[in-house]
């Protein structure tokens, strides 16, 4: 019997592509109203792999959650940013109520070695997949534990527990990222609140795509990125790549009351792989 998360409303950054736009699915087909943000527009700029949304996709992911009979609230959201995020939830509680449930979905990745990484670079990664989670997370977690209940789910990677060469930033904001979410779990579960991260291995999405060809394009062979990404789901025990529904599907499961007791875990979904 699947979760019901009725009553509850979440948000989910990163929320209109990806991972972000699954868990957000899957949260609305549960019951909860949901609020998505995606920094709008912003393209590949400083050469990070990141598949960013344009505007015409908000009316399509608004519609898409909307028809599951939920209310919704969709829109930029740049986690980079305290007054954006602290505005875009007053908007979100105003439609779907009181956000008790937060998925920290925005991230985003390069493909560059130290010797030479630009601080700009470094930067836009760890702000972007960290330092927001953190930003989000201190504009939310006092009022859930004011209420007595919340859910928290980081969305790491296996990157925060083996390295992957040339993606220093990357590896080092998942890392962080691990930190931040144990040390959120001790703050909250006096208060009915947990905090968790979901660490997959690839995930099969635009931004996956765009990471594997920068990898494609560095190693300068000539291989297709088709050709790579059947590469890469051989490499895996189960000879597939990961779906986002799967990690959507965790995810809820760690919203219900089935999983209270979870929290200060790091989750891996990975197909036996570790890469």
């Amino acid at each position: 019997m699947s979760p019901s998360l009725h009553g509850h409303a979440a948000l989910v950054t990163g929320g209109l592509t990806g991972q972000g736009f699954a868990i957000a699915q899957a949260l609305a087909a549960a019951g909860a109203n949901v609020a998505v943000g995606s920094y709008i527009g912003e393209g590949a700029r400083l050469g990070d792999a990141a598949a960013y949304p344009e505007k015409a996709q908000l009316d399509q992911v608004r519609a898409t959650l909307t028809a599951l009979g939920i209310q919704v609230h969709a829109g930029h959201l740049d986690v980079r940013s305290s007054a954006v995020i602290d505005a875009f939830i007053a908007d979100a509680e105003a439609i779907c109520g009181p956000i008790d449930i937060l998925v920290n979905a925005a991230g985003t990745t390069a493909e560059q070695p130290v010797s030479g990484h630009s601080d700009a670079l470094w930067e836009k990664i760890v702000d972007t997949n960290l330092t927001g989670a953190f930003r989000t997370t201190r504009s939310l977690l006092p009022k859930m534990m004011a209420r007595g209940w919340g859910r928290i789910i980081n969305i790491g990677s296996t990157a925060a527990s083996v390295g992957w060469k040339d993606n220093p930033a990357y590896c080092a904001s998942k890392s962080g990222l691990l930190g931040l979410t144990r040390c959120v779990a001790l703050e909250g579960a006096p208060h009915g609140v947990t905090a968790v991260m979901i660490s997959p291995t690839w995930v099969e999405t635009e931004l996956m795509r765009r990471n594997v060809a920068q990898v494609v394009e560095r190693a300068g062979k000539g291989e297709s990125l088709e050709a790579a990404m059947a590469r890469t789901a051989a490499q895996n025990p189960q000879q597939r790549i990961i779906q986002p529904d799967e990690v959507a599907g965790l995810a809820v499961f760690l919203c219900s009351e089935a999983a209270k007791g979870i929290t200060a875990e790091n989750i891996q979904i990975t197909g036996g792989a570790l890469w």
